[in-house]
């Protein structure tokens, strides 16, 4: 734990881990290389101090120990953010990866579910039951950084965002309070962790509706040639713009990825991947699915009834842990021919064979909810483009970042100049963009909640208490 150079006397340590059920680690400390190791490979960082909470008095506990120590804090779930907010140089990270309990209520259709579950154990459990909520694509992200950003994946045109399914939360707040959060104690507090990021205090536990899903959906990839990708996308655009809600259209741009049911001699090779997914009766799905799949010439249609939960992690191989990542993400109200012709242009010179360009259509029922209901303020997007750009060497590190930026500037004159604060690189500068119109109010409930800025580790709003 404590060594001569930390800001923390041996002493204090010592008393702080007796108070903890999980382990107080420090570099010396079997594991803590592991612990301060997150999904993003560019981040190296060293914390004096990583608590590895067990439940929510290792949470206060940690809370207290931070503050009275004057310790900066960063708080660790799944660990998946991309901007790796997760683990801090110093400090001490409180790491809530072992709190992963999924607990579903199928006669209420309720989860209650801990910080560091992740989207693969919530749909495992609550596909038991034959339910879910609206949460992201890739399986190894933590529900809790999701939820706090907003949270949106392929239920959100039919369910809305993963904040507007949420009913309830436990929060730690900087004062090592806990605190229950809903529409009817504590609203305001409710309201800023719908979107407002990690800014008000570490969420211990998470309620949420569930709805009834599969377990088999109609969903699967259409993939065509790259140089038919412009054509591609006009074509999804339109479809998209009179789909029902049940319906989910998302394209990606990249080199195709070496899958069983694509001939070998495009492996590697620019493709257009259409995704459908259909949240409804999957007879009906395929009359609704028709026009998209019946489209152009594709090489490969694997749109089939597949399992929600297999199909959660179907992205998964293309976004493992460990690659260096930086992206940059736009919000569209639509897609304009020259955003399209831009895409393309781009996505013929991806700087790495691990990085993609996607469209994700978004919408439906998330479009129908007040942007001042919740922090998240993006309703009026039809479209979140995020450029996954990803690659092994940091000799490549200038390259792919120069690359990014130059295609994020090129896109902006078509989008709605907000960001989704999940897919954020930077360190900051962005922040505003992100909480767009909530702002202010953001940083109203930072005052009341944070007023010294402990929870500062995130797509930061600063307290002017």
């Amino acid at each position: 734990m404590a060594t001569e150079d930390t800001p923390v006397t041996g002493s204090i340590a010592t008393e702080f881990d007796a108070r903890l059920r999980g382990a107080l680690l420090g570099p010396d400390d079997p594991g803590y290389d592991e612990g301060r190791s997150i999904w993003n490979g560019m981040i190296d960082r060293t914390p004096d101090y990583i608590a590895q909470c067990q439940g929510v008095a290792d949470v206060m506990r940690a809370v207290e120990f931070a503050r009275e120590n004057d310790l900066l804090v960063a708080v660790k779930g799944g660990g998946h953010n991309i901007a790796g907010k997760a683990v801090c140089d110093g400090g001490l990270v409180i790491d809530l990866s072992a709190m992963d309990s999924v607990r579903v209520d199928p006669e209420t259709k309720t989860a209650r579910v801990e910080p560091g579950a992740t989207l693969a154990d919530f749909d495992h459990e609550a596909q038991a039951f034959g339910l879910a909520t609206p949460l992201g694509i890739n399986s190894t992200t933590g529900v809790a950084g999701l939820t706090l950003g907003g949270g949106f994946g392929w239920l959100t045109r039919k369910y809305g965002m993963t904040v507007d399914n949420l009913r309830s939360a436990d929060v730690v707040t900087a004062a090592g309070d806990l605190l229950d959060a809903s529409e009817e104690t504590n609203p305001d507090l409710f309201w800023a962790i719908r979107g407002g990021s990690g800014n008000f205090g570490i969420v211990t536990s998470f309620e949420f509706d569930l709805h009834e899903v599969g377990p088999e959906v109609l969903c699967g990839p259409i993939v065509y040639r790259g140089e038919d990708a412009p054509e591609v996308l006009r074509n999804l655009r339109d479809f998209n713009a009179h789909a029902p809600d049940e319906s989910s259209v998302w394209a990606v741009l990249r080199g195709a990825p070496p899958l069983a049911f694509l001939p070998e001699d495009v492996h590697g090779v620019g493709v257009a991947i259409v995704v459908a997914f259909y949240a409804g009766d999957i007879e009906e799905g395929e009359e609704v699915l028709a026009p998209i799949r019946e489209y152009g010439d594709p090489i490969a249609d694997a749109v089939s009834p597949h399992e929600y939960a297999t199909f959660q992690q179907s992205f998964d191989p293309l976004l493992t842990e460990g690659a260096r990542n930086y992206w940059k993400s736009h919000n569209f109200h639509e897609l304009p021919d020259e955003a399209i012709d831009t895409a393309v242009e781009y996505a013929a010179e991806l700087p790495s064979p691990l990085s993609e360009i996607f469209f994700g259509q978004i919408g439906g029922a998330m479009a129908r909810v007040p942007a001042d209901a919740t922090a998240y303020p993006h309703r009026d997007a039809e479209y979140a483009m995020n450029v996954h750009t990803r690659w092994e060497d940091p000799a490549d590190d200038e390259k792919c970042i120069a690359w990014a930026r130059e295609f994020y500037d090129a896109m902006a004159p078509s989008a709605t100049g907000g960001v989704y604060v999940n897919f954020i690189s930077e360190e900051s500068g962005q922040e505003e963009l992100a909480y767009g119109e909530n702002y202010d109010r953001l940083v109203e409930c930072k005052n009341e909640y944070d007023p010294t800025n402990l929870f500062r580790m995130n797509q930061n709003v600063e307290p002017t208490a």
